[in-house]
């Protein structure tokens, strides 16, 4: 009886934070369909979306429409990883985009294209989840061969090191590249809009089985958290769990890495945001994660339309200006705690 009672209790600020999640989400989707070079009314809107408003039509339909799709399965895709990394790693600081797993994609993606032509669809998204998979493979390596092994400062300065050493190739296959500059120079920053429309369905298929491995370790990695050993007395196959957590983040960065490119910090910012209001349970922050993530890249993306108008700052600029301040506050934190 006294579970009964307690259980509405425990589930009442996820549904409240799941519904205002959603409202802002729904919200932040009318604004991006609404603001762009040129503003159009809700009846403009209304009437693009029905196509009885031609003008509206191939605005919505042709640009903005899509570009809104791919900030709702990137956000999602990336909120989750962020969650799913910070959670394995026992690390406060991993993100897809600091650790270097966004950037052994995008590396990936632009070598691809230049060696062997690869453009869109499969191809693409296969190379981005296997430059993924090295890079998260070396960020390991490097932090464990360090003198204190796998902390979070480790790991988070190894992925740095990996982001900077891969990014400089992606800048120079560019800048060598005339034809790869002009199709690369937005989307190596972090951008919405698609490169490649064939791309989206083998990507939304990658974020799919990500996140259906991800409802699978969930319940493991909150046994994880406290403590490996612990872990394996409560039942978990500890080794077993990290791996097919590795796979779950390699297929949700690298998938929203094919599309968007190589965006920073909505995997870090997110699992904060969401564990500050549904607390450190894995399968609540991934639940709300999916709603978070995409509005914050929603979000930016709109503010990023108007803040320089008639042009535009890239989704993945505004972020780094925004997540930058909070990785610094998080990093002092960090070490804050280690020190006491």
């Amino acid at each position: 009886m006294t579970e009964t009672k307690l259980r509405p209790v425990r589930r009442a600020p996820l549904i409240g934070a799941l519904v205002t999640a959603s409202a802002l989400l729904l919200l932040a989707a009318v604004l991006s369909l609404l603001i762009g070079a040129r503003v159009l009314s809700v009846r403009e809107m209304l009437g693009g979306l029905t196509g009885t408003d031609h003008v509206a039509s191939a605005i919505i339909w042709q640009l903005r429409l899509p570009r809104t799709v791919v900030g709702l399965v990137v956000g999602a895709a990336l909120g989750a990883a962020g969650v799913l990394a910070q959670a394995v790693t026992r690390n406060p600081l991993a993100d897809p985009g600091l650790l270097g797993i966004s950037a052994g994609a995008a590396v990936a993606i632009v070598a691809g294209s230049v060696m062997f032509g690869v453009g869109g669809g499969v191809p693409r998204v296969l190379l981005a989840i296997a430059g993924a998979a090295v890079a998260t493979a070396l960020v390991y390596l490097f932090a464990h061969r360090a003198p204190d092994g796998l902390t979070p400062v480790n790991m988070t300065l190894a992925g740095m090191a990996v982001t900077a050493c891969l990014g400089g190739v992606v800048s120079g296959i560019v800048l060598f590249s005339a034809s790869t500059m002009d199709q690369y120079r937005f989307w190596v920053i972090g951008a919405l809009s698609i490169p490649h429309a064939n791309v989206l369905i083998p990507a939304g298929a990658a974020v799919l089985v990500g996140a259906g491995i991800a409802l699978v370790v969930a319940g493991a990695l909150d046994a994880l958290a406290l403590g490996d050993d612990a872990a394996a007395a409560l039942g978990v196959h500890v080794v077993r769990t990290r791996l097919l957590t590795g796979v779950a983040v390699v297929l949700l960065s690298g998938a929203a890495v094919a599309v968007s490119g190589p965006i920073g910090f909505v995997g870090l910012i997110v699992p904060h945001a969401v564990r500050m209001l549904v607390g450190g349970d894995v399968r609540r922050a991934l639940a709300l994660s999916a709603i978070v993530g995409p509005l914050l890249l929603l979000t930016a993306d709109v503010i990023g339309r108007v803040v320089v108008r008639p042009a535009e700052l890239q989704v993945g600029v505004v972020t780094a200006l925004v997540g930058t301040p909070v990785f610094i506050w998080l990093t002092r934190r960090t070490r804050a705690g280690s020190r006491s």
